[in-house]
């Protein structure tokens, strides 16, 4: 019976694993953003840069508030919970210091925007990729 359990348990283990993807930070394929640091991906979603290397402004999307992939890329990226990430934008709304990246519903929806926009960055799940937009950051996510 104890085989049992543990075959199930690393079974179960095994496949949570193989469906966590990367997050992959996008833009429009014409963009001149080609590349950007960890740094530059935190500095623009916690809003202390507008544009990179003074190209163009760069206008960030954010996904749904309480989605998976939201909590996984500020906690990859940043290594702060989203808890965090909720207050410190609650503090800035609050002065009027600034204000969040937009959030959209899906990774379809940061893909249509990105088209759209050569200004706009998002990130979606790795999985959604396709040849409308460009990657220029990967978020690499670890089993926890």
């Amino acid at each position: 019976m104890m085989k049992y359990w543990i075959a199930i348990i690393v079974l179960l283990l095994l496949i949570s694993t193989q469906t966590r993807a990367d997050i992959v930070v996008v833009v429009h394929p014409s963009s001149r953003l080609k590349h950007l640091t960890q740094q530059q991906v935190i500095d623009i979603y916690m809003g202390r840069i507008h544009s990179v290397d003074d190209i163009d402004p760069v206008i960030p999307y954010d996904q749904p508030q309480d989605s998976e992939i939201r909590e996984n890329f500020y906690r990859f990226l940043m290594g702060r919970p989203i808890a965090f990430i909720n207050a410190y934008w609650a503090r800035l709304l609050f002065t009027g210091r600034a204000s969040p990246p937009r959030q959209v519903t899906d990774n379809m929806s940061i893909i249509d925007i990105v088209e759209r926009n050569p200004n706009v960055i998002g990130y979606i799940d790795e999985r959604n990729l396709n040849d409308r937009v460009s990657v220029v950051f990967r978020v690499v996510i670890h089993a926890q």
